[in-house]
């Protein structure tokens, strides 16, 4: 995987169904966190409503996930709203689902008719937008240096994110976009007078 899709900013929809009003949201988060303190602002602004159910998906190169039906019959609420999320193949996303209840029941197959749909609604109002993975590498080098490392750099596209120096020489990290990241490693690795080390993302 080199790029992954989330969404720009938060969104919200609305969907009625037999009296029973479902207002969805789809926030970006970026962490299991965030998305769970969304949901508590959630629960505490609508806080008369019978449900607050969501879903959310973090991650990029490796992903967290979770459900949940608060209260709903066990997956009509939760599983369709995390199916969006899948659907639209998005990450770093929050999706939840407030429901005000019309009195009139839905029934298992209504209820997840309506998650679902009123998730989908939630992610057809977001800006969808693809970021690509990248690798940060920390290069050192000795100052009379600079112009090969530069032209491996300029080669592979990569960015300097962070630039250092000391009496030995430079201390740069490069960001290098996935699909570029080994070659890029390979070759900083075979120039005798460079050390390079990988960052691990913060």
């Amino acid at each position: 995987m080199t790029a992954y899709k989330t969404i720009l900013q938060r969104s919200q929809s609305a969907l009625t169904e037999k009296r029973s009003k479902f207002i969805s949201f789809a926030i970006p988060v970026a962490s299991p966190e965030e998305a769970l303190e969304e949901v508590a602002k959630l629960r505490k602004e609508y806080f008369d409503a019978r449900h607050v159910c969501w879903a959310y998906v973090v991650g990029t190169r490796t992903r967290q996930e979770r459900a949940n039906d608060d209260g709903e019959p066990s997956s009509t609420a939760g599983k369709p709203i995390l199916g969006q999320i899948h659907s639209a193949e998005l990450t770093n996303i929050l999706v939840a689902v407030v429901r005000y209840f019309g009195g009139i029941k839905l029934g298992t197959g209504g209820l997840i008719v309506a998650y679902k749909e009123a998730a989908a609604l939630a992610i057809a109002a977001s800006e969808i937008i693809t970021i690509d993975l990248a690798r940060r590498y920390k290069v050192s080098f000795g100052f009379d240096d600079i112009n090969t490392i530069m032209r491996v750099a300029k080669t592979y596209s990569a960015e300097t994110a962070d630039t250092e120096s000391s009496l030995s020489g430079y201390q740069w990290t490069f960001s290098v976009k996935e699909e570029l990241a080994g070659s890029f490693f390979d070759e900083i690795s075979s120039l005798y007078f460079a050390g390079i080390e990988e960052l691990q993302e913060e």
